[in-house]
Parts: structure tokens; C-alpha cells; sequence
């Protein structure tokens, strides 16, 4: 009998929620699964075995944990997956600002991604730094450049010292960016460091810097700052910030814009 109420499932669907799980948990003890699940830890066991045969999850001393690699892959495919109304929504609001003429600098996020997929029939120039964005852009026929660099396999993008350099000569008028938190004393942040770089190279070579920050964003933070509030110049997000990100963000002189569903 099941000892926290969670239902019985098939090795394929516990194996699945446990790869959910793991990228977020350092390592995943089997005793704890087993209690959770409700299941004998041999059966546990079992599952991480298969993790690991598949290349996905390596043993450690009582668990496992996800290789590296893969961390970073679930990673991005379980952030493009969350949060997809309130990314259209703001992506729908970061449509309004863009005019005929413009050149616009992108960066790999989903949340950028979803504003990407609005420009066909634009009269419009970009500037990316992700296969999938340029990709979209080319289906829908609209002008672009895609910066090369070292290619981060995760989020099918490049960054680096090349991607930097190049960036360093371009000049959009305006640079559409995410982030992992928003916090009102260390900025805006993220957890992968050359993908920080990266973005920090768009928001020097652009005229106006334009964040797109979706509610769960907010009071976070993350091991490297991208951008203090300072430096930027617009933020759309999908619900109204707290009193204190409120205050931050007129502090900076920040124009807040908040999406409608």
C-alpha cells in the first residue's frame, strides 16, 4: 500500500518523473523515492539502472544524479515547456515595440523565442544567436544574422569570445532578452556563465534593452548577474511585481510594461 497516496505508474512514466525531479535535486536518494512512490527500494534501484544504461543518470553512493550534460538539456526543454501563456502574452506586448525598419538582437531564451515566431510579415531585421530562432526566422522570411560561436548543444546556441567579439560591431536598435531572476538589489540573473556573457554582449550593442520576465522570475536569483536595473531601459512581464520590484523598477527609471492575457 502506497505510503504518501501517490497512485501506481509504469516503470516508464516513475522513470520519467524521476528524470523531472533530478533536474532540480543535486542527487535523488533511493530510499526517499521508494517512500515517496510508495515502492520497495529495489524497484528504485532498477529505475536508476535503466537511467544510467540510457546515458541519462549516473549512480552515486545511495541515489544518482543526472550526468552533466543532460542536466543542462532537461533543463531547457522543462523551461520552454513552462509558463507558455504568459510568454505568448508578453511576447504579444514586446510585439507593440517594434517598428518598421528596426534591427533587433535576440537572445536564446524561450520567452525570446516566443517573440521570434510573431515576426513573419514584419518589416523587420534580427540579429540571433540560437539555431532555433533562426530557423523560425527563415520559414517565416525574415532577414536575419545568426552570430556564431562555441555552440552550447543544450539550448542550440552560440556564445563565447568569437560570439562577444562579433556582437561588439553590431548595433540593433533595440535587444529582446530573458532571464533565470529578477532581483531588485543584484539585477537581472542567470545560472549558465557564457550564456551571461552572451547576453551582456547584446545589451552593450544595443540601443534599448528590453527584458522579458515572466511573473516567476521575480525574487529570484541566480549565480551571475547579467544586467544591473540600471541598464535597462524597459521590462515586460505578465502580472503586476511586488511592492519592493515595483519600487526598484521606478528607482531605475525603468519603464514597466504589464502584458493582458
Amino acid at each position: 500500500m502506497f505510503k504518501t497516496g501517490v497512485r501506481a505508474m509504469s516503470d516508464t512514466l516513475r522513470q520519467a518523473e524521476i528524470l523531472r525531479r533530478a533536474v532540480n535535486a543535486p542527487v535523488l536518494r533511493v530510499r526517499d523515492l521508494a517512500a515517496e512512490f510508495g515502492v520497495h527500494d529495489m524497484t528504485i534501484r532498477r529505475d536508476f539502472d535503466a537511467l544510467a544504461e540510457q546515458g541519462l543518470m549516473e549512480r552515486v553512493r545511495g541515489g544518482a544524479r543526472l550526468r552533466e550534460r543532460m542536466s543542462e538539456e532537461l533543463s531547457h526543454q522543462l523551461r520552454a515547456s513552462r509558463h507558455t501563456a504568459a510568454k505568448s502574452a508578453i511576447a504579444r506586448a514586446a510585439l507593440g515595440l517594434i517598428a518598421p525598419g528596426d534591427t533587433i538582437a535576440f537572445d536564446a531564451s524561450t520567452t525570446a523565442l516566443h517573440l521570434v515566431r510573431m515576426l513573419a510579415g514584419h518589416d523587420v531585421s534580427a540579429i540571433v544567436s540560437s539555431l532555433d530562432a533562426a530557423n523560425t526566422l527563415a520559414a517565416a522570411g525574415v532577414d536575419f544574422v545568426l552570430v556564431g560561436g562555441a555552440f552550447h548543444a543544450p539550448a542550440r546556441s552560440f556564445t563565447g569570445v568569437l560570439f562577444e567579439d562579433v556582437m561588439a560591431r553590431l548595433h540593433p536598435d533595440k535587444v529582446f532578452f530573458s532571464t533565470r531572476g529578477f532581483h531588485a538589489g543584484l539585477g537581472l540573473t542567470d545560472s549558465h556563465l557564457p550564456e551571461v556573457g552572451a547576453k551582456r554582449a547584446m545589451l552593450r550593442s544595443g540601443a534599448t534593452a528590453i527584458a522579458l520576465i515572466d511573473s516567476s522570475k521575480f525574487g529570484r536569483r541566480a549565480l551571475a548577474t547579467i544586467a544591473t536595473l540600471t541598464e535597462l531601459d524597459i521590462v515586460i512581464t505578465d502580472t503586476m511585481p511586488a511592492e519592493a520590484d515595483l519600487a526598484a523598477l521606478e528607482a531605475a527609471d525603468i519603464r514597466l510594461i504589464v502584458a493582458e492575457d
